[in-house]
């Protein structure tokens, strides 16, 4: 169902003044899910699905605006009656022509999303959407040369790439080069070969690391480089992929000065190491909600959600800043950097904050 959003936006103002405390949305979804004013939403058009993962796709409403490729978008869904925020990439072109978007979102053990998406995902749900964050793109203009490593589910927002080039008639060399533990782990496999071999100037490089049935075999090394992309120190090259693959291409590139040609996304959080011997003490007081809580030594994220709160979150990996709240008094350590944070009255991230001690945050 379609509107003119011009005239919506005109009277909302006088509107949203006498239809009470849950604003216009709430009312104009009870006519149709997808008529809002305000908020950004996606209906599903269509879903495929394999024994590891699921691909939507999604038809926004008139509050999209497009996206960048490489960029993500957090998906919210209801889950037994609670709502959850997760960030996904986008896998196809920024030039898609009737402006969808597809997803393909990999069914993680314990993962509550990805898992509610495999299994009950269907044609005419509809999600909550937010406009594209990151900054992990193609420049303008495009290089000359462009390289792209990705491993796991981190092929969505390289492969949004590629397709974004072959759209634009990209005439330099572009290759990918995808790690995978078997061939049954690799998404968009026809994909690639096909956009390989529609196009003289792309190349694809799938690795197998556990069989020795795909182009390449093993961990990322100097190697591969050489015989995928015997080129790659005149590339900018764009990685995406787990915590061991993308500390393996970062060394490489930095023991070759060639650290400012590399362009990465983390897409999993990976906690830095804890002193031995460091003592999980104080207690954690919720300050708005009134409720106070032993600290466990979790994220302040999961021991909110201990404690029966339902703070507002995303990513869950420090990158979509969703989760950003008062830190009053305490002490902090940053999972990522290993920091502590002991100034009080300042917004930290729930989802990579550990609490040192007693500490006080206003949720």
């Amino acid at each position: 169902m379609a509107l003119a959003t011009a005239p919506l936006r005109a009277v909302e103002s006088v509107v949203g003044s006498l239809v009470g405390p849950h604003g216009l949305d709430r009312y104009l979804e009870l006519v149709h899910p997808m008529l809002t004013v305000r908020e950004l939403r996606a209906q599903v058009t269509d879903v495929r699905r394999d024994a590891h993962s699921v691909t939507l796709t999604l038809r926004p409403n008139h509050r999209w605006d497009g996206f960048r490729a490489g960029q993500y978008v957090q998906v919210a869904v209801d889950v037994d009656g609670v709502r959850h925020t997760r960030c996904f990439s986008p896998a196809c072109s920024e030039h898609r022509g009737d402006g969808r978007l597809e997803l393909t979102i990999a069914a993680h053990d314990g993962g509550v999303v990805s898992r509610h998406f495999h299994a009950h995902a269907r044609a005419g749900m509809v999600v909550g959407l937010t406009p594209p964050q990151g900054e992990f793109v193609l420049p303008r203009p495009r290089p000359e040369r462009v390289l792209l490593i990705s491993g796991g589910s981190g092929i969505t927002p390289v492969l949004a790439m590629l397709r974004t080039l072959c759209d634009e008639g990209h005439r330099g060399p572009v290759t990918l080069l995808h790690y995978a533990r078997s061939a049954d782990h690799v998404g968009y496999l026809s994909e690639l070969r096909r956009l390989a071999a529609a196009h003289d100037h792309v190349a694809v490089h799938v690795v197998h690391t556990r069989d020795d049935r795909g182009d390449l075999t093993g961990r990322f090394g100097a190697g591969h480089l050489a015989a995928a992309a015997p080129w790659y120190r005149d590339a900018e090259t764009f990685l995406c992929g787990p915590a061991s693959l993308t500390a393996a291409v970062t060394e490489l590139y930095e023991s070759q000065g060639l650290a400012g040609r590399l362009h990465s996304e983390r897409f999993v959080l990976t906690p830095v190491s804890v002193p031995d011997g460091t003592e999980v003490r104080g207690q954690v007081r919720f300050a708005a909600s009134g409720v106070r809580a032993a600290n466990s030594g979790a994220t302040l994220l999961e021991q909110a959600e201990g404690a029966g709160l339902t703070p507002e979150h995303g990513c869950r990996m420090g990158i979509c800043f969703t989760c950003t709240s008062p830190k009053l008094s305490g002490c902090t350590r940053d999972l990522r950097t290993g920091e502590l944070n002991t100034e009080t009255d300042t917004e930290i991230q729930l989802c990579v904050s550990v609490p040192v001690g007693d500490v006080e945050i206003d949720i």
